[in-house]
């Protein structure tokens, strides 16, 4: 089956690359300001949008308000980002905010981090595929009218994209993604030139258009109310900001330098991009509504169900370039693919942000491990199917899905600015060098802004969307960090139940029998009673055999082996490509090669489980070892089973069910046999 499948995977996905290839796959600020900022540059093609959308409640006249949402949202990015580039110089191991609030505010704020950002990269992506499917549906009817379809499409080929390694699909999206800021900056350049310098009117396709306001003559908190709607929803110009402080370790040396250059670059970029577009489809009279069937009207008529409603990029362009110009094509096809591509930003912020976690058991350990191509090709596979699944729930509908956005952002940028607050308290309590000290206060001011500001829109968000479908998100996260925590506990109580004791136990009690390798990953109470198993059988070599996926692992396992003086050989062998079944199989065959008449006989400790959702976290490498090894003449495989807790209260539900009959399956009292009549012939 493997070499069946191999073929398919190859030319899907590429060959597989050495361990010692890592380094080569790490990202230029170049490539990695298209792979980790393109859903923050990407957003400016429906953030305005979302603003004028808001604003239409209360008519055309509340348009004016919009340069002052977008000074708002300035202030606030630039505050976001001076915040990170301290993050990225003080925590540059990857963990991001969830590192941050782990360190410093402790576990559970570290977890409700974890599970904001989990919840947001699946949005990110459904988002951005849903607003780039309508984008593209503009043009192509077909897409619009397959959305779901065509967005799931997306997804599954952005999968294969990015399976094959960050730094080739890195690649592969770093020219649309450039083309598309300078398309807009090429935008606002001539609309600027056109409107101040040459006196040309720029007008719309709505222009002439009217809004029927839902809401009219707004005042006070009502007012207010609408303001603050409308500027929660133009922060979606700052999703994906903390992704660059989760990716640093992708980045080349020096990692911290280049991810706060990018992080500058990618804020700069933003924000000129997002403000030029709003000015724009102010001085182009763009008219949008919530509800264009209905509120949009043409000579004083709804413009009807048939009626698109174009993104505010889409009509600003045709503005600027003129319907059906080079420059109007060129930036509409940028805009569509750079906002398919923008879910990159979560394809590479979520499987390491699973690593991190699963390294600290809160997710299964499968998450921990890179495929092939040296990604997290699990967590990957993982995203997709999340975003798979809310983009088929939601229809692909971007109105819909981004009013569930955002929420999760502004909970880890509060909280991971609030544990730096903490980081510098701490550091400025033992340090007495006076020029870090100014440095530590510098950076301390920072980001006690930047906690004070985040945490005051991220109530604006919750007070402005929960009705509007951020309980949804809210929701996520509460079963996220439940799942997490449930995976941790079960973890930590296995970990407990198998640790070695440091003197003999019942695990090193010799049981009856033969044997000749021992599988071994770690030391621990299944491992000693495999050995000492093995101990019994009479065999004529007998040796523990390890595969080195890490060599860091590899050296503690080597030491604590000598140090508890086990008498049975340990034999490493080195997998530079991270697989654990083919080396043993190839050193199980080599041996049967040398002496074919000779049996080999493979040991392998397992778990036994009581619960169906513990195999997912349990013995996986053993079933597939199993599964090959069965398959090689000579080779005789011997499970060796450690029973945990769970497992007897399998057996009590098992001994349970054996013990219950269905009524009227049990007969009470004898059954009498029916008496044969006797026949009595007189004769």
């Amino acid at each position: 089956m493997s070499k069946l499948t191999d073929l398919p995977k190859r030319i899907l996905i590429g060959r597989a690359l050495h361990s010692s290839k890592l380094g080569e796959t790490l990202l230029p600020k170049r490539i990695a300001l298209p792979v980790f900022a393109s859903d923050p540059l990407s957003s400016v093609a429906y953030a305005p949008g979302e603003v004028l959308l808001v604003l239409s409640a209360a008519g055309v006249s509340a348009y004016h308000f919009s340069p002052w949402i977008a000074v708002a949202v300035v202030v606030l990015m630039f505050t976001v980002v001076a915040s990170y580039r301290q993050n990225v110089h003080a925590y540059p191991s990857g963990g991001g905010d969830y590192e941050v609030a782990n360190v410093n505010l402790g576990p559970k704020a570290g977890l409700t981090v974890a599970s904001a950002l989990l919840v947001d990269y699946v949005l990110t992506v459904a988002v951005s595929i849903a607003s780039g499917i309508e984008n593209l549906g503009s043009a192509i009817p077909f897409v619009i009218e397959h959305k779901t379809a065509c967005a799931i499409g997306v997804i599954v080929l952005l999968t294969l994209m990015n399976l094959r390694g960050v730094k080739e699909s890195g690649k592969l999206f770093a020219i649309p993604t450039y083309v598309f800021v300078g398309g807009v900056f090429v935008m606002i350049a001539w609309g600027a030139a056109r409107g101040l310098f040459m006196g040309d009117t720029m007008k719309a396709p709505t222009a002439d258009y009217t809004i029927h306001a839902e809401h009219q003559g707004l005042a006070g908190f009502a007012l207010v109310f609408l303001l603050l709607r409308a500027f929660s929803s133009g922060c979606a110009a700052l999703t994906g900001v903390e992704a660059i402080s989760n990716g640093v370790p992708a980045f080349r040396k020096p990692k911290s330098k280049n991810a706060a250059t990018t992080l500058a670059l990618m804020g700069g970029l933003a924000v000129t991009m997002f403000c030029g577009i709003i000015g724009l489809a102010m001085a182009t009279n763009v008219r949008m509504a919530e509800n264009p069937a209905t509120d949009l009207l043409k000579n004083g008529s709804p413009v009807g169900e048939g009626y698109t409603q174009n993104p505010v990029i889409s009509q600003v362009a045709e503005a600027v370039f003129g319907s059906g110009s080079f420059f109007f094509i060129v930036l509409a096809a940028a805009t569509a693919l750079v906002l398919f591509l923008a879910a990159n930003t979560a394809y590479n912020g979520f499987p390491l942000l699973g690593s991190i976690l699963a390294q600290d058991r809160y997710l299964p350990r499968q998450l921990h491990t890179r495929g092939d191509r040296l990604a997290f090709s699990n967590g990957i596979v993982l995203l997709a199917g999340a975003a798979a699944v809310l983009t088929y729930i939601y229809g692909a509908d971007s109105t819909k899905l981004i009013q569930l956005y955002i929420v999760g952002v502004f909970v880890s940028f509060t909280l991971s600015q609030t544990g730096m607050v903490r980081h510098w308290n701490r550091h400025l309590a033992t340090e007495t060098d006076p020029a870090k000290r100014r440095h530590m206060i510098r950076s301390r001011a920072i980001n006690t802004f930047g906690a004070f500001l985040t945490g005051l829109v991220l109530v604006v968000v919750l007070l402005t969307k929960f009705t509007h479908g951020a309980w949804v998100a809210l929701l996520g996260m509460v079963i996220f960090y439940a799942t997490m925590t449930a995976i941790r506990k079960h973890y930590d109580r296995v970990a407990e139940e198998i640790a070695a004791d440091e003197g003999p136990g019942d695990e090193t009690v010799r049981p009856s029998r033969v044997h000749s390798i021992v599988l071994v990953s770690k030391i621990h109470k299944p491992t000693l009673r495999a050995v000492a198993y093995a101990k019994l059988m009479r065999s004529d070599t007998l040796e523990a055999l390890s595969i080195s996926v890490d060599a860091a692992e590899t050296k503690l396992l080597r030491d604590e082996w000598q140090r508890r003086g086990l008498d049975v050989p340990l034999k490493i062998l080195d997998s530079p490509y991270r697989e654990i079944t083919r080396p043993v199989i190839d050193y199980v065959k080599s041996l049967r090669k040398e002496s074919p008449r000779d049996v080999v006989s493979v040991y392998i400790p397992e778990y036994v489980v009581g619960h169906w959702y513990e195999h997912l976290l349990h013995n996986q490498s053993a079933l597939r070892l199993k599964g090959r090894l069965l398959f090689t003449p000579g080779v005789m495989v011997t499970s060796v089973p450690w029973q945990l807790d769970s497992s007897e209260a399998a057996k009590l539900r098992a001994r349970k069910r054996a013990e219950w009959n269905a009524p009227g399956s049990v007969r009470r009292g004898p059954v009498s046999q029916p008496k044969k009549e006797k026949a009595s012939t007189k004769k």
